[in-house]
């Protein structure tokens, strides 16, 4: 819920004054939530932080990259136990808290199995964060992990499913017995009414059981998500894409602009902040900047958004299906084209000589024989793409939306309003 300054101000006073929850707080809770907070003391109800100039309300935090699987899908280019010690990681949650943030996302790696865990999760929760778990699974049968979790409920535990049979399950972990700690975890979690939820990853190893992993996250009552694109390492490392199931790309969403580094952050096992998970250019230590280091990262993240090499002038630059940073680390992956390339797959042009157009591919040199500026693209110097009738026949064929959205207007004002971060226990 958004809410204008002087909302935040109301409820800020009634939390100090120990009045009830303001009405339109608890008719929306009640309505949106299910959550009856109609008498229910503000103090007791509602945490309340001080304003911040900075105006992100959402990061992810890898709090270590080791893990006790080894799948081979894996977008980690370094899964190296290691990170901050414990102190600096209680410093970091404070960081993230006096930057805004109200939504953290723990991840890996895999978090739970981090000797600081606990105390991370403990510390984040009790600042008021809502906290998601990206996790295997391994560990939810542990009953300290249970309890903590019990005590301290998350917003959300997503884990991640990766196969229905202990076949097929341990062949794409390598893990023997990942399988069965997996089922047993969920067991808990159920048993201990943890919010869970299931990302199934579907590879070309485990498509065939694609019915019947929907049919576990139904028998654990758990809403679930498709994970179809594997994708190379954030460095552009190409071994991942070996296990990408065919027919399973999807490309049928157009990209619309994110918030990445306006709204939200990514920060690494060691501290350094970055515009999201995949766009790690120019990391900015947080540990040793504080927050004054977090005012540049708008900046840093529209670099990374910025059209350059053969992607640079592109027609159809308004209907891509991957943001930059993903479509980069594809290219230094080699990844097939039609991965992430509208001319890759939307449209197949040919020259006069009946060669394919190779525009957006960044390949360095041209077909022999070719002169310069002969049937080639204005923008980037590939070969000549679809002539105007040619593009308007496509639209016609698939029809896009090209009005403004106004989110990516919004991405260039860093500090539209100061963040407003209210938290509602239950």
């Amino acid at each position: 819920m958004k809410i204008p300054k002087a909302k935040y101000d109301e409820l800020s006073q009634a939390v100090y004054d120990g009045c009830p929850v303001p009405r339109w707080l608890s008719d929306n809770a009640l309505k949106v939530w299910g959550i009856d907070l109609a008498r229910c003391p503000a103090e007791d109800t509602v945490v309340v932080r001080p304003l911040t100039r900075l105006n992100y309300s959402r990061a992810t935090w890898e709090i270590n990259k080791g893990c006790n699987f080894n799948c081979e899908h894996c977008y980690l280019a370094d899964r190296r136990f290691a990170g901050l010690p414990r102190e600096e990681k209680g410093k970091l949650i404070q960081l993230l808290c006096d930057a805004g943030v109200l939504w953290l996302q723990i991840t890996g790696g895999e978090p739970t199995i981090d000797r600081d865990f606990t105390y991370s999760y403990r510390k984040g929760y009790e600042s008021g964060m809502l906290i998601e778990i990206l996790t295997n699974g391994s560990r939810l049968c542990q009953p300290r992990l249970v309890d903590l979790l019990t005590a301290m409920p998350p917003q959300k535990v997503t884990v991640s499913l990766y196969g229905a049979t202990p076949e097929s399950f341990d062949s794409l972990t390598r893990k023997p017995g990942s399988f069965r700690l997996l089922m047993k975890g969920l067991e808990a979690a159920r048993g201990a009414g943890l919010p869970l939820e299931l990302a199934l990853i579907i590879t070309k190893h485990n498509v065939h059981e694609r019915k019947a992993m929907q049919s576990i996250a139904e028998e654990f009552g758990t809403g679930y998500s498709e994970c179809t694109n594997i994708s190379p390492t954030y460095d552009g490392n190409p071994e991942p894409l070996a296990a990408q199931a065919p027919g399973f790309l999807d490309k049928t969403a157009i990209f619309e602009g994110c918030s990445a580094g306006k709204a939200f952050f990514h920060v690494d096992p060691h501290g350094l902040a970055t515009m999201c998970k995949v766009g790690r250019e120019n990391p900015i230590d947080l540990m040793g900047e504080g927050l004054k280091g977090l005012v540049r990262l708008p900046a840093v993240a529209d670099a990374q958004m910025l059209r350059v090499g053969g992607c640079s002038g592109c027609v159809f630059s308004d209907q891509c299906r991957v943001c930059r940073p993903v479509a980069r680390a594809r290219q230094l992956a080699k990844a097939p084209l039609e991965s992430y390339c509208q001319h890759g797959w939307r449209v197949t042009a040919s020259t006069d000589r009946g060669r394919q157009h190779d525009r957006c591919t960044n390949r360095d040199h041209p077909a022999p024989g070719d002169t310069e500026g002969a049937g080639r693209c204005r923008p980037c110097g590939r070969h000549r793409g679809p002539s105007r009738g040619q593009r308007a026949r496509l639209q016609r064929r698939q029809p896009v939306s090209l009005s403004v959205n106004p989110a990516r207007v919004s991405w260039r004002s860093h500090v539209a309003e100061p963040a407003r971060a209210v938290c509602v226990r239950v």
